[in-house]
Parts: structure tokens; sequence; C-alpha cells
């Protein structure tokens, strides 16, 4: 059919804003804060949209897991300890409020070199031009002999790495993840994929103590998942690796006849990514529960979700 010219409008069928049904209307609207406001009136001000509505519901959902004595299980991949957030991390162990914790392997390589000598995260630029990143000598001798020493005590790469580093009484031990959660009893998994971490291009690495290890701290990761029930896992900037692991810890629990149906997740992190997406926040709450996307920066997500979730809790 040709076009015949321009259109008239003026038969155009209407109907009354006021019959329409709307997204948006001013009593879910944000409202500004007087000075000396607290935090639980800042949640209260957010507008009722996207994450003004999902973060507040997210913290009542965490607060009522754990009043209901329920775990929460963080997932966490390196750039949360390299922004500097251990210290709320630690924090929320010490209140008894995060009951374990799974990285990745550049997690424990931070991690410990933070314990060894209270910096970490190189210039990669700078040196990987002449071959010389991730070869630090106190890194790859104190993450692979972690590593091997818990193997023969028969402890995963977590508790293992953990407790040499207690017994090394290491400076900064106090920042540790690994140290103080060894010495708080809290659970730490660690989940490698060999040749992704610096230590494994060190004399020291022991390919064998690895995998022997790391398998314990999976079956130890997929024994936690399957007391989830009524719980909460926080996938925290991990784009791939953690949330794979934390599928097939899922899917092996359900398997050996655990019910796990009904639990909260989110996934935080400063972009969008299809794992965590589909594996953390779609798949495992399709029987129940509910998952959150939850994006922003580390550096300011993290610390705003602790401080609210021990505000709440009080």
């Amino acid at each position: 059919m040709s076009n015949s010219g321009p259109l008239d409008f003026k038969d155009l069928k209407t109907y009354s804003l006021f019959s329409r049904p709307s997204k948006v209307g001013v009593e879910s609207f944000a409202r500004p804060l007087a000075a000396g406001a607290t935090l639980a009136d800042f949640i209260g001000s957010l507008p009722d949209q996207l994450l003004g509505h999902d973060f507040p519901e997210l913290i009542n959902r965490l607060a009522a897991a754990h009043k209901n004595g329920r775990p929460i299980i963080l997932g966490m991949g390196a750039h949360v300890i390299k922004v500097g957030l251990n210290p709320i991390i630690i924090d929320l162990m010490e209140k008894g409020i995060v009951s374990a914790i799974a990285l990745n392997g550049a997690g424990i390589v931070h991690d410990s070199e933070l314990a060894i000598a209270g910096k970490t995260s190189e210039d990669v630029a700078a040196v990987i031009g002449e071959g010389a990143f991730g070869a630090a000598r106190e890194t790859g001798e104190t993450v692979n002999r972690g590593i091997i020493f818990g193997a023969k005590q028969g402890l995963g790469i977590g508790a293992g790495l953990g407790q040499y580093l207690l017994d090394h009484d290491f400076p900064h031990n106090d920042l540790s993840l690994l140290a103080r959660a060894r010495d708080l009893g809290v659970p730490v998994t660690v989940h490698v994929a060999m040749g992704t971490d610096i230590v494994h291009i060190h004399p020291d690495a022991d390919g064998a103590a690895i995998g022997s290890a790391g398998h314990l701290d999976f079956r130890i990761f997929s024994g936690l998942i399957a007391d989830l029930e009524g719980g909460a896992y926080l996938n925290i900037g991990s784009a791939v690796l953690l949330p794979e692991v934390f599928l097939k810890a899922l899917t092996v629990a359900r398997n050996l006849g655990h019910k796990v149906d009904n639990f909260t997740t989110a996934n935080l992190d400063f972009i969008r990514h299809y794992r965590p997406m589909t594996n953390v926040v779609s798949r495992p709450t399709m029987a129940g529960g509910r998952g959150y996307n939850i994006t922003g920066h580390h550096e300011l997500m993290v610390p705003l979700l602790a401080a609210c979730l021990k505000d709440r809790l009080d």
C-alpha cells in the first residue's frame, strides 16, 4: 500500500491518563534526607523503583535468614580484596553474619600478599614485558607451601593456607580473610583452574596437592550448599569460575537428595555478566526463593550492604 502523504491525526483514538495503568507514581518517589539521617532513614528514603526496591528487599531477606539461623555464604572474586574490603568481610565473620566464604585462586594470592607484606596488586603492564609478572618469591613460596601443608594434613586449600599463615604469624594476619576465618572457625573454600594464578608458575607449585586439596574444598563447598535452604548465597565479583562452581555444587546437592529450593541469591558486580545472572540469580531460584542483580562498584556497594544489614539486624 503506497503512502498517500502526511497522516492526519485528528481521528486518533485516545483514553484517559487516569484510567491507564502506570508503572511509576508519586507515592514511590524518593524522599530527600535531612542532615544526620540514619541508615534506616536512607533505606526508607529510596524510590520504590528498580534497585531502590530490590536493595532493601535483599537486606530484609538476608536479615531474616540470619535471624532464622540460616547460612549466608559469600562467593568472592579477587577484586573485592584488591579494593580494600577485607575489614568489612572480616567484621561480618566476627559478628557471625557471614558463615562461609568461597574464593577463586586469585583471591588467595592477594589475601596472602596482604598478610605477608600489607600490600598487593602489582603493575602488570610494567613488568610483563620482561617476564617478571607474578614472580614475587614470597608469594609463590607461601601460597604453594601452605597448600602442600594443608594437603598433607587432610585440609582443603582454604583451611590449609589459613593455618599456614597463622603458624607463621605474618604481620598482617589480622587483615587476612584466610587467617581470620581459620582463627574464627569459618569455612573458606578455594576453587582454582590450573594455570590461571601466578603461583602455578613457581617451582614450589605441586599439582597433586592443588588438585587433592582443591577437590576437597569443592566437596566441602557442596556440603555447605546442601544446607542452603532458607539461607543466602552472594556472588561478589566473580564472572565465570565461582558461578560455575556454585551451580555444580547445587546440582550435586539436589542429586543426592538434599532439599535446596527456597533461598536467596544475589550477584554484586560493576557490570552484568551472563554466568552470574544465569547460574546464580536465575536458574537456581526457579523452584523458589529470589535472585537479585545489584550493579555497582564493590568499594561502594559492599560496605553499604554490610552497614545496612548490620543496622537492620540491630
